[in-house]
């Protein structure tokens, strides 16, 4: 597989792309700029989540930072179906440490990768007291920052039903949740064609990523985020012809730019913004591709 870099534009209208647990689930900004943010994590989720619910834990399509899942119990899998008969038959307390011959490491670790998606594609730390090692992803996603300060807006809500029994005689009890009532994110990513070698991320694992990135929104609707409130506008594929890359990603990333329209005032939807990409002057062994 070649190496490709991809930008990532998306918008949110009044819904909260990433609330901060940190800060009573307010929108993540930066303190300076005031610019909106969502966390790499944050996007990974969507993306695992999506290829959860299209792929249906398939062979191979499993994903390994799934909800209540434990790790462990995945790692030992791996030990449970190595091909070579004393490492299946390490007792479980010993499983803490790698087998000292690279080969059969190295198996446990390619075992996690042909079964689970997301490490062949993202990586994964998996040295825990069932040891399988550790794999580099060869898929990496920056945080998303928003094109212009972002407004957070707080709005009181009210419940009808109490937790406690104490409070019955309350006539409700109060809340509040948190909006940007309407920002564009761009995020930057880059599929390493060397560590996609190393890994087994495959055209078709590239191909259901791109499809993820595109669909995710549409299967990620919730309170904080009502369907069609959050959507996936644009995505900008700069394809290589060779794994290592043929042009530094910061000047293909250079090449996207989204403006607001000079006689908008006040933007609240994606047409009150611009997109231009530089196509001409392309560098060499580079192909662009629009998937959105």
């Amino acid at each position: 597989m070649n190496r490709f870099d991809f930008v990532y534009i998306f918008d949110v209208k009044d819904a909260n792309p990433n609330g901060d647990p940190d800060a009573g689930n307010l929108p993540r900004i930066d303190p300076e700029t005031g610019h909106g943010l969502v966390t790499d994590v944050c996007l990974k989720r969507k993306v695992r989540n999506y290829v959860t619910m299209s792929q249906n834990n398939q062979p191979g399509q499993r994903i390994y930072f799934a909800e209540r899942a434990v790790l462990n119990r995945l790692h030992a899998e791996a030990w449970e179906n190595h091909p070579d008969e004393d490492v299946r038959s390490v007792p479980a307390d010993k499983r803490n440490k790698l087998p000292k011959e690279v080969q059969k490491a190295q198996q446990l670790t390619d075992y996690m990768c042909q079964q689970f998606w997301d490490i062949r594609t993202f990586g994964a730390v998996m040295s825990t007291e069932v040891n399988c090692g550790q794999v580099r992803g060869p898929v990496q996603v920056s945080f998303a920052r928003s094109v212009e300060p972002i407004v957070a807006l707080e709005h009181a809500i009210t419940r009808s039903s109490v937790t406690n029994e104490r409070d019955l005689e309350k006539e409700r009890t109060m809340g509040r949740k948190f909006t940007v009532p309407y920002a564009v994110y761009i995020a930057h990513g880059t599929v390493s064609g060397a560590l996609a070698q190393q890994t087994g991320f495959s055209d078709d694992d590239a191909e259901l990523l791109w499809e993820a990135l595109e669909r995710a929104f549409d299967l990620d609707a919730s309170a904080a985020r009502p369907a069609g409130s959050m959507a996936a506008r644009r995505l900008i594929v700069f394809e290589h012809d060779h794994p290592l890359g043929s042009a530094p990603a910061h000047k293909l990333f250079d090449r996207v730019k989204v403006h607001r329209r000079p006689d908008v005032a006040v933007p609240r939807e994606f047409g009150d913004y611009e997109v231009t990409v530089t196509r001409e002057g392309m560098p060499q062994g580079v192909r662009l591709i629009e998937r959105v």
